[in-house]
Order: C-alpha cells, then structure tokens, then sequence
C-alpha cells in the first residue's frame, strides 16, 4: 500500500494526492474498527461468551451485567492463547501428541505435560498481546489481582473445572505476563488431562481463557450453596465462611463455619461453628502465606447473623438469574461482600 500511495504522490496531481489520503484514513479506520480484540473488561462479557472467555470469565461477565458485586477484571481471551500457539509453532505439537498419548499410562501423562507446559512457559508471546494485557491491567487501577484460568468447555450443568485449572493470587504488574502463561500451561497439568478424558472432551477443541480480577483482601470468605449438597434440599442453602482468603476452604485446608438458611424466608435454620487456627493472607510485595488465627478468634462465629441474611440474599438473587442452583465463592472487605466465581451445581 505505501508503494502505491508512493507512485500517487509522485504525480503533480492533486487529485491523487487527494486519493490517497482518502484511501489511508479508510484503511485506519477499517483496521481500527476490526482489529480483533485479545482481551475484554467484564462488562462486555456475558453468559454467552463462554468459547471466548471461558465459564468464570463469562459468568464474571453475566453477573457484573446483572448488577452483582463483582471485583472488576478483564479475561485475556481464548483467541489470545490460539494466536500465542499459532506463532510459537506449539499447538500443532501438542495436537499430535495429545492424539498419541495414552492418558491410562500414568508416566506418559506425566511426560507429556511437563514437555507441554514448559514449551509454554518458554515461548515469547507476541509483543501486540503483552501490550494489549498490561493496557487492561493499567485501567483496572489494582496493585494486585487474582489471575485465574478458565476453560472454554468448563462449568456446564454437567460438567465443572473447578480445581482443574490454576489460579494465582496477589499477582502484581511484573509477574503478569508469565503468571498467564501458567495459566494457559495449565490446561495440561496431569489433572486437567485426565478429566479431559474422563469427560470425553479430548475429542474436543477444548482452549483457555484467562481471568485477571482486582484481588479482594478479604477478612473473611467462603461458598454458597444455593441447594443443600448433602441432603439436595433446593429450599435450603448453605454458606460455609472461614477467615482470611477463600483458597483455605476450597483446598480443604480448614473446617468452616456452616450456615443452613430457608431460601423462601431467609429465615437461619442452623449454625455449626468450626474450631479455626490457620488462615490464608496476603504476605509481602507479592503471594500469599497461612498464619496463625488470633486466639480470641478461633472459636468466633465468623459471618454474623446479618451478614449470613445479606450474603443469602445476594446469593438468592444470582440463582434467580441463572435459573439454576449455583455454587458461589465469595468474600467480604470493609464491610462489604464481593461475589468472584458463580457455576452450576453438577452433583443434583
């Protein structure tokens, strides 16, 4: 193009140095109109944009649409991480490997996503994606944020990742770029290649999105259930709080707190108090560490009865608008509680 405009402007016409500047300011703006996007806020996701930004990013999308509390964040697209394979030669690889791979032989997984998540880590990623990421993360206006992956055949009625995937917490400016490479290395962790198959998904263009949310400090934290997961009583909720970050009682490492609420009156039917030493906090610049609980706190109620009526509340209204009983993790800071992940309850 700038050849031809080169001869144009060569001419002693007018007209063709008018055509031609006609013809550059068409291209600009045709290209800046349909320059495809690699990352979006939340608020230009929703429930649909699944193939695109996953099931968290798309439910972070859905529920900031619909009013809920949630942290802002952007989702670094799944057309980010096709294009980073695409350059880096890497995805035609791993589609020949994953072909030949016996997911029975506990070695060869093994092999295989050591082999792939370090050719992932070590590729460059292109210079326009980097730009494109720490742009967003600039206008998020956080020290830190949790950076979480999110498959884009994940968290389905039938089906969850959750806890296949990896999620990084306290993640500042300088740790970003390689923090979303894990995350995007961590579609072939030896967990997340067996539910693969064990869902029979490996048949299936199965890519990955990646989450990055103003981190919450949060005093305390926990999961909704918005039906009762023992009994499936769907009149009934259950809440389970715990002190500090929420990652304590997703990974089993604390007993929490649990509240059984009438979802008709919102009307507290149980409380069942959990003995709680350790807690999961912020440590440093960066990261996070498990420290002692004060004494005095430990056998302390943590969510009061207000606070269990408010959290009800908010989680009564997400089921609504999914129509469909919701696993919620949330987190309260400054008195205030945030809602970061909602998907579908798969056991009913």
């Amino acid at each position: 193009m700038s050849i031809y405009c080169s001869y144009l402007t060569e001419k002693p016409l007018d007209l063709a140095n008018g055509f031609c500047l006609i013809f550059l300011n068409l291209y600009a703006i045709i290209k800046l109109n349909f320059m495809p996007e690699f990352a979006l806020p939340f608020t230009k996701l929703d429930k649909k944009s699944v193939r695109l930004a996953g099931g968290k990013g798309a439910n972070l999308g859905e529920m900031t649409k619909a009013g809920v509390p949630v942290p802002p964040g952007f989702v670094v697209l799944s057309s980010a991480f096709e294009r980073f394979l695409e350059e880096s030669d890497i995805g035609v690889e791993i589609d020949a490997e994953l072909d030949r791979l016996n997911h029975k032989d506990l070695t060869s997984v093994d092999r295989f996503s050591h082999e792939m998540r370090d050719m992932i880590r070590q590729a460059k990623t292109p210079t326009d994606l980097q730009k494109e990421f720490l742009t967003n993360f600039k206008k998020l206006g956080a020290k830190f944020v949790a950076v979480r992956s999110s498959a884009t055949a994940e968290d389905s009625k039938v089906a969850s990742w959750a806890g296949e995937l990896e999620s990084y917490l306290y993640v500042n400016k300088a740790k970003l770029l390689n923090t979303i490479k894990t995350c995007w290395s961590s579609l072939f962790t030896p967990r997340a290649i067996f539910y693969r198959f064990e869902k029979k998904l490996h048949k299936i263009k199965v890519s990955v999105a990646v989450v990055v949310q103003k981190m919450v400090n949060s005093e305390k934290a926990g999961v909704c259930f918005t039906a009762h997961p023992v009994t499936k009583d769907r009149n009934q909720m259950v809440i389970e709080a715990g002190w500090g970050l929420g990652e304590a009682i997703v990974s089993g490492r604390i007993t929490p707190d649990t509240y059984v609420v009438d979802k008709k009156d919102l009307n507290i039917l149980d409380i069942n108090v959990s003995h709680q030493e350790e807690m999961i906090i912020k440590k440093g610049q960066s990261g996070s560490a498990v420290v002692k609980v004060k004494k005095s706190e430990q056998d302390k109620q943590i969510l009061s009865g207000k606070e269990i009526i408010e959290l009800a509340k908010i989680c009564k209204n997400i089921e609504k608008h999914y129509r469909h009983p919701q696993d919620i993790e949330w987190a309260y800071e400054k008195s205030k509680f945030y809602i970061v992940q909602t998907r579908p309850i798969t056991t009913l």
